[in-house]
Parts: C-alpha cells; structure tokens; sequence
C-alpha cells in the first residue's frame, strides 16, 4: 500500500474543527408539501449547545470540501463566533431531496435559511453573519438578499464573481488553451491532466502545481471529483448567475448585530 496524501489531508482539517470547538451533525429539513418521497439532509460543524456568541456562517465553494476551504479560518473566528459551517447540498453529507430538480443558489440558500431556522437555540430574530466564497458567494448573495438585513448581515463575499456572463466562462476556456467544450469539463476533470491545467489557472503560486507529482493529483480527482459528479454538473447547469434570469442589485447592511452572549 502507498501513501496517500487525502486522508492525512482530511485528518488535520476535522482536526483543526475540533479544536476550534465545533463538532459534526446533520439535520433533516422539513419537505415542501410539493415535494415527493425523500428528504432534504443538511451536513454541518457547529458547537454543540445554545449558542453563546454572535452566530457565523461559512460558505464553502466548488472545490475541496468544507472542512478543507475552512480549516484555517475556524480557530481565529470560534474565539469571536458560534461558527456554523455546513455541507451545500450535492456536496460532502448533504443531499436535496431526491425528486427534487438541481439545486440553483436560491436553493441553496432557502436550504442554509431553513438549517438556521433548525439550529438549538437560535432565536428566530437573531442577526446572522454570513462568509461566502466562490460558489458559496453565489449562495451567501441569494441567502441575503432573500433573508433580508434583519436577519443575515454582516456579508462578505470573497473571490466570487457576481458580475460573471457567458462571455467570461468562453474567456476561460481560451485561457485554458481551448481544448474544453464546457468549464464544467475542466472545473469537474477526470484526469490529472485537466487537474493540473485547472491549478495553473487558479493557483497564484504556479511552482506550487509543477511540484505535485501525477499520482497525488490523479488521487485528487478520484476523491475530490468523482463523488456526486452527476449532480454538481447538474448543479452548475443550474447557476442562474451569469445568465438573464440573474439581477445584481446592492445589499443592504444594517448596523452591527447584538451579542447573544459574553464576548
């Protein structure tokens, strides 16, 4: 047997979550009364009990899992936060409900909303922060402007392209080198190749990636990639950012949120 970098990867990251104090759980939410069979099931690390502190939510993007994108930020934030970093649905142990279509972003936020309205403790009036990058910025974006200043805000939305058209995603696969039909070709690749060729574009330190031998990252794919491919195609299919279906418009942020506890 070899070594294999993912599941040491994977260890230091839930690690990491549990010495910033937050443990796994996972919540059933309640069906729509159009929905058929199955349920909607929201994966998410929190600290157990009432919450103590101003609540945070993480959003992750479309790339490693959460524990992975959020496991440095967790330590520094749960000193100040009761931080709440679920699973979007398709990704990790989250899952829609099985007759329901791909999730869009607000989907996906109408699912974060109903998890917070689940959460132990959390009043209904409570006052949410919201971190979103990437995909997740889609999600943090649909989940403020749907939930409103009351209830989400502060939002910081990080490396998240809001202002996206078609043209971009055509710019992208030039960029690429052009030997891609789709970005969800090259954002969901299925050999080390593309995954190479995907961290040349997206890592800013590029001897980072020609250091990586084949093996580890054809590993990558495997692990990172090859779980719920089917549905995250569907998913991006189903990103209404970019597309006439989608209006930015300001959010609104009212001041600072109240404390729900000692500092």
């Amino acid at each position: 047997m070899g070594f294999s970098f993912l599941p040491v990867m994977e260890y230091l990251s839930r690690r990491a979550f549990h010495a910033a104090g937050l443990c796994p759980h996972t919540v059933t939410l309640p069906r729509d009364p159009g929905e058929g069979s199955g349920a909607t099931t929201i994966h998410y690390w929190a600290p157990p009990g009432e919450p103590r502190l101003p609540p945070l939510l993480l959003i992750h993007g479309f790339g490693p899992m959460a524990t992975w994108q959020w496991r440095l930020q967790v330590g520094p934030f749960s000193r100040r936060f009761h931080v709440v970093v679920p699973d979007l649905l398709c990704f990790g142990g989250s899952s829609p409900c099985p007759s329901s279509p791909p999730p869009s972003e607000s989907a996906q936020a109408a699912a974060l909303a109903a998890l917070l309205a689940a959460l132990p403790g959390l009043p209904a009036t409570a006052r949410v922060a919201v971190v979103g990058t990437s995909y997740g910025g889609f999600v943090a974006y649909s989940l403020a402007r749907a939930a409103g200043p009351a209830r989400v805000g502060p939002v910081v939305i990080s490396n998240s392209d809001l202002l996206m058209t078609a043209e971009d995603d055509r710019a992208f696969l030039e960029r690429a080198g052009g030997e891609w039909a789709s970005a969800a070709d090259l954002l969901m690749p299925l050999d080390a190749r593309t995954a190479r060729r995907l961290m040349e574009l997206s890592f800013y330190r590029k001897q980072v990636t020609s250091m990586l031998p084949d093996f580890l990252i054809r590993e990558g794919v495997q692990n990172l990639f090859s779980d719920k491919r089917e549905e995250k195609i569907e998913l991006m299919k189903a990103i209404t950012v970019g597309t006439d279906g989608f209006q930015l418009t300001p959010l609104e942020q009212a001041g600072c949120f109240a404390r729900l506890g000692r500092p």
